[in-house]
């Protein structure tokens, strides 16, 4: 499967911006996906993840401000980002996997986006 990422961009802390990935080449209803982010000089994170179920998942510090969703019909993934906060900048990327089992580690995501710039000023 291959993931295109849009909708990053500079806002003012307090604002929302809202991400979008798109997947072809494979049944996109097949897959768990993710949103993971990486900030400068840090490790990539978690942010939030929906199963091929539908039920999702939301890192500690996003949960109440993010909201994800998926249109199995369109193919995407969306990431809903209200009240954003200075440390969200970050570059995030979308992720896809097909295994069975849950997993919010971005090591077990084999397939990934190419990233899109968040960043929020104070």
């Amino acid at each position: 499967v291959q993931l295109q990422a849009s909708g990053g961009g500079l806002v003012q802390a307090g604002g929302s911006l809202r991400l979008s990935c798109a997947a072809s080449g494979s049944t996109f209803s097949w897959y768990d996906m993710g949103w993971f982010r990486q900030a400068p000089g840090k490790e990539r994170e978690f942010v939030a993840s929906i199963r091929r179920s539908g039920s999702t998942n939301y890192a500690d510090s996003v949960k109440g401000r993010f909201t994800i969703s998926r249109d199995n019909a369109k193919s995407t993934v969306d990431l809903q980002m209200n009240s954003l906060k200075p440390e969200d900048t970050a570059i995030y990327y979308c992720a896809a996997r097909s295994e069975r089992y849950y997993s919010a580690r971005a090591v077990m995501y084999p397939y990934w986006g190419q990233g899109t710039q968040v960043t929020v000023s104070s």
